[in-house]
């Protein structure tokens, strides 16, 4: 599952500095919350009341979610607006369960192998936000325009252009879970050799 966020904020330039040199920064912060559970049937069922919210009335066992903000830098020189800069901000966080229970050696293998799979679900969502950071990027790189003093119309190609990328690739987010947590899919064969029916 994840949770996101979009925000574009516009500085005005004061200095011209030539073409656009776009750049983006990632944090990271990883989240946990305990489970406990003498079965691996004890420990879904623990996942499935504490884990991150997935809407109203269900849960998930791990989230990813990302915070994205755009600041644009834009000059305008000679009725041409530029955008001299555009930094890019990405604020990912990971949301795992984390066992606190002691256990038999059976069900500690199953919970490692389990959240193997788990985690790298949760980051190839990172990998794809990731990509969006880098495409965004490429997108905006070089804008100008003729346009007014406030430079609106660049304004406005940027955050379409920021816009458009971010619908993209968030299908690209929602297919990859959908794949993922199909009937039979890798969610599910998951659970199952947690629960030890693989």
């Amino acid at each position: 599952m994840r949770r996101t966020s979009l925000a574009i904020l516009a500085a005005a330039g004061v200095l011209f500095c030539g073409a656009a040199s776009a750049g983006t920064k990632l944090t990271v912060h990883v989240r946990t919350y305990d489970v406990v559970g003498k079965t691996g049937a004890e420990l879904i069922e623990a996942m499935d009341s504490l884990g991150p919210r997935h809407g109203h009335a269900t849960r998930a066992i791990a989230e990813t979610g990302y915070a994205v903000h755009w600041e644009l830098d834009v000059k305008r020189d000679n009725g041409i607006c530029r955008l001299r800069q555009a930094d890019g901000t990405i604020d990912l966080t990971y949301t795992f369960p984390r066992r606190t229970s002691p256990s038999n050696s059976a069900l500690s293998t199953r919970w490692e192998r389990f959240m193997a799979g788990v985690r790298q679900h949760e980051h190839t969502h990172g990998r794809i936000a990731k990509q969006m950071m880098r495409a965004t990027d490429t997108a905006l790189s070089g804008l100008e325009r003729p346009d007014n003093w406030f430079c609106t119309g660049l304004r406005w190609d940027a955050r379409r252009r920021i816009d458009t990328i971010y619908a993209e690739y968030e299908a690209k987010q929602n297919a990859f879970d959908a794949r993922e947590h199909r009937d039979g899919g890798h969610v599910e064969h998951l659970v199952n050799a947690l629960m030890g029916k693989n």
